[in-house]
């Protein structure tokens, strides 16, 4: 439903029903760390980052394609111990005030709870903690610099402040960040470098595809990200992984 709406959660039994699906992936072994999972596609995100590949997802109010929370529902049904659990993806799932009442229908099947979030509602997310087992969080950039990447102010306090209530909660939690093609090795060792010293533990870094970004004129690397990747420090957490380099 449109962001707009007041964010709460809801145990009405036609809730979830509610939750704008815009695509569904029945089996991944790489969206949950460890586990075999679906994914949730959740319609809608309020930003516009610069290489974001899932352009079809943005608009909320999108109605075509959409899947049938009662379509999910049953195939989750018939797969209850081959899965291990359901990560609700995007888009950011956070926008829509189905997304409780989804995740206690598929917590209540057994399933443990994953979400991929850009932590842009904090306040929203709060509520949700109880309900999920993992994490997965884009820290884009220090937090003065993100308004660049999303097109929106306060973009990056609240990307932070997620972090935050994540780190506060002890969530199992994996922090992803982009290699931006415009970063210099200083920067990224700045921001790697604060993110362990809050305590950060798994790190995930990623090369920024340009082929189907959402900005059509983000230039290529001017420094390799192999070469930028170079200064973060490994020992500075339990868990440094390099995707897609």
């Amino acid at each position: 439903m449109p962001d707009s709406a007041p964010f709460a959660t809801s145990d009405h039994p036609q809730a979830a029903e509610r939750l704008r699906v815009g695509g569904f992936t029945r089996l991944t072994t790489i969206d949950y760390p460890g586990e075999l999972s679906a994914v949730v596609f959740c319609q809608g995100c309020p930003w516009r980052c610069r290489y974001c590949q899932n352009g079809d997802l943005l608009d909320t109010t999108a109605v075509e394609s959409l899947i049938d929370w009662a379509d999910i529902r049953a195939f989750l049904r018939q797969r209850v111990g081959l899965l291990d659990a359901v990560v609700f993806s995007g888009g950011e799932p956070t926008v829509q005030t189905a997304l409780g009442a989804a995740m206690r229908e598929t917590r209540a099947l057994g399933y443990r709870i994953g979400l991929h979030t850009s932590g842009a509602y904090p306040e929203r997310l709060r509520p949700l903690l109880s309900l999920i087992d993992w994490v997965g969080l884009d820290i884009k950039a220090l937090p003065e610099d993100y308004t660049a990447l999303t097109g929106l102010p306060d973009s990056g306090e609240r990307a932070w402040a997620s972090l935050a209530l994540l780190l506060e909660a002890g969530v199992n939690l994996e922090v992803r960040t982009t290699l931006m093609p415009d970063w210099t090795p200083d920067y990224l060792r700045t921001l790697s470098q604060r993110l362990a010293t809050k305590g950060i533990r798994r790190y995930v870094l990623q090369a920024c595809a340009t082929q189907r970004a959402l900005d059509p004129h983000l230039p290529g690397y001017s420094i390799m990200p192999r070469e930028l990747v170079e200064v973060v420090d490994p020992t500075a957490f339990e868990h440094l992984d390099i995707r897609g380099l």
